[in-house]
């Protein structure tokens, strides 16, 4: 037998590159794993229809229907008046349930969520999208800035393991186990009613006129300091946790000792090569705290009195506004799902094994 020649590494090979997950060995196109991508694409198409057929028929499975929550608040409607609202709302009687489910996949198509009997008989897309705005400016910024923070301060804690940085990880755990509502009333109680800093809730202050302009800009970003802040302290903890962990075991891979071997900057190897791969893991959990942005934090909300989507869902719900509740369950629904399918996007492209299993 012929002994095999040792391969000789090309110029362009980087044994430290080679073993990373984040990085390719050889510089080159990085084939496209549409296989994968057209799987995840199917797969979500599929929990689509499936949320949006339970979003359907579990309202009609509750005792009661909208019109009769309705006319339990006012009782001056007459009895033609209710079947008027009934077949308005696709609740008619004469219809066979699947006529109405029909009906309603017609509806959702052309965009049609229906009518808000809570809020004047306005078109619930309308309704929804006034309360989006708000939750995606405050959930979103604030979930933003704690993956941030978590992250970056993670990978220097895992870095510099065993030194005075490691009491983070403690203190912050510990404020991420205290209740939103309660962190929302004690800064309330401080920074509210004994220090007078900032206001204990809305959006904007009364008599305000909502406009593009300084005076609202900044009387928003006064309100909405003390929720987004409960935010952050409540969730920086996980964050930070999960990739002071990750880093820990990154640390340990022969690449990084071998880039410290080599002499390369302690910056270099903890960014380039421990903290990159230890992202990974990370990407997923933000893609699903993105998805739940949407859903905005209810407690939050009600403690902070914010006009966010949160705050809609609980007073649907108590008002039996079924069909702003399907509304605001199917776009939180869509949320989540578009985050999760962009997160396994990203994975595809930045951890090379997901390719090779579709190779």
């Amino acid at each position: 037998m012929s002994a095999v020649a040792p391969q000789i590494p090309t110029p362009d090979f980087d044994a430290i590159a080679a073993g990373t997950t984040a990085t390719s060995a050889v510089k080159g196109h990085s084939r496209i794993p549409w296989r994968f991508l057209g799987g995840r694409a199917l797969f979500y198409l599929f929990t689509l229809w499936a949320a949006i057929t339970i979003n359907f028929f579990l309202p009609r499975l509750m005792k009661g229907d909208a019109v009769d929550a309705y006319l339990a608040r006012n009782r001056n409607v007459s009895p033609e008046a209710a079947e008027a609202l009934r077949a308005l709302l696709g609740l008619d009687t004469d219809k066979s349930l699947w006529q109405q489910y029909i009906e309603y996949w017609g509806h959702l198509l052309r965009g049609d969520l229906g009518i808000s009997l809570l809020n004047g008989m306005r078109p619930v897309s309308e309704v929804i999208g006034q309360s989006l705005i708000w939750t995606v400016l405050l959930v979103g910024f604030a979930t933003l800035v704690a993956f941030a923070i978590g992250t970056i301060g993670g990978a220097i804690v895992g870095w510099r393991r065993g030194s005075r940085l490691d009491a983070l990880i403690p203190i912050t755990t510990f404020l991420s186990t205290i209740p939103y509502f309660w962190l929302g009333l004690m800064a309330i109680a401080i920074f509210s009613v004994g220090l007078g800093w900032f206001p204990i809730g809305k959006a904007y202050g009364v008599g305000v006129k909502p406009e593009f302009s300084a005076e609202f800009i900044g009387d928003v970003l006064h309100h909405g300091f003390l929720p987004a802040a409960t935010i952050v302290i409540a969730s920086l903890g996980g964050w930070m946790l999960g990739m002071r962990n990750m880093m820990l075991t990154v640390l340990d891979e022969d690449y990084v000792m071998v880039a410290q071997a080599k002499g390369m900057p302690n910056r270099r190897v903890l960014w380039r090569y421990a903290a990159r791969n230890a992202v990974l893991p990370q990407i997923q959990s933000f893609a699903l705290a993105l998805g739940f942005i949407v859903g905005g934090t209810i407690v939050m909300e009600v403690v902070f009195s914010y006009p966010g989507v949160g705050k809609l869902l609980l007073d649907a719900t108590n008002a039996k506004d079924y069909a702003l509740m399907q509304g605001v369950f199917l776009v939180i629904t869509i949320s989540v799902l578009v985050a999760n399918l962009l997160a396994d996007v990203a994975y595809a492209f930045l951890d090379p094994r997901t390719r090779q299993t579709e190779a």
